[in-house]
């Protein structure tokens, strides 16, 4: 254990709400294993109070910060620099202490495409279907295409949202790869082609305790998959994965992207590199820890 003395550096999470978090568990465990003396902390930021967090933040000589909802986009005014993926998506989850101020990134993106790495799933090449289009599925629709895959299909309730997001998307990375269809449509995918599809789920549905829910009931949808990612990992198996697995494909939940954002988050703040032999060790706390609630 970190003994917390005059040289710790303090890093934490602002959000709002930040009670149900799990990142203490990560950071604290990698800075204990890699003998940092650095703690973690959740710190509650009401809404509009945002820029005087950041402020204080720096004021405090905190090292970094996480930035959780609903405060990925407005945290950005604030900063003294932004990195240029983080800005292109409008979306920053880590801020970097610098000589002038914090520096925001975006590990939510690295940190999921690390996650997949992990478990043998590439993005180039792919066509990728998106389920969601709000800030996570934002995130991860930049992730895809900017990351070579051949095609990206958002399906979101909004279309209007989706096609939002499409040409947003579109025109940061000068592509012409993503595309919407609505929820109505979507079988068209699935129908008339024996294409297998990567699908991304990045909304809600099915978050504990509404274990028995899931964005696209239709059996039928599920032949298409070839790899199933839900973003959600409370319940461990969702309703979707389950699904995925019925159709004999892979299916993956979120934890896996929570750890890696936040081993990219605090390789960034420390300046070093988290081996694969700790991150499995943090891993398996962290599904542990999961798995008990």
């Amino acid at each position: 254990m970190i003994e917390i003395n005059g040289k710790t550096r303090t890093c934490g999470l602002i959000g709002n709400p930040v009670e149900h978090t799990m990142s203490p568990l990560i950071h604290n465990y990698l800075a204990e294993t890699n003998n940092i003396n650095m703690t973690y902390v959740p710190f509650h930021v009401k809404e509009d109070k945002i820029g005087d967090a950041v402020k204080g933040a720096f004021g405090l000589n905190i090292l970094g910060v996480n930035v959780t909802v609903p405060y990925k986009t407005d945290v950005i005014e604030h900063l003294s620099d932004i990195d240029s993926l983080a800005q292109k998506m409008g979306a920053v989850n880590t801020l970097v202490r610098t000589d002038n101020g914090f520096k925001g990134y975006n590990t939510d993106v690295s940190g999921l495409l690390r996650a997949m790495r992990s478990d043998g799933v590439e993005i180039a090449g792919e066509d990728v279907i998106i389920l969601g289009a709000g800030g996570v599925g934002r995130a991860v629709v930049f992730m895809c295409a900017s990351n070579n895959a051949a095609k990206v299909h958002i399906i979101n309730r909004s279309e209007e949202k989706a096609k939002a997001v499409a040409d947003e998307v579109n025109k940061a990375l000068n592509t012409d790869i993503v595309d919407t269809l609505s929820v109505n449509d979507y079988m068209k995918l699935a129908e008339g082609n024996d294409k297998k599809y990567l699908v991304i789920q990045c909304t809600s549905v099915g978050l504990s305790p509404n274990d028995a829910e899931t964005f696209i009931d239709n059996k039928d949808f599920y032949k298409c998959v070839k790899t199933g990612y839900d973003l959600i990992y409370n319940p461990w198996e969702t309703k979707f994965m389950k699904l995925v697995k019925e159709q004999g494909a892979e299916a993956y939940n979120g934890l896996k992207m929570l750890l890696y954002q936040a081993i990219d988050a605090f390789e960034l703040w420390n300046n070093c590199k988290i081996d694969d032999e700790t991150a499995n060790k943090t891993y398996e706390k962290l599904k542990q820890a999961v798995i008990s609630r």
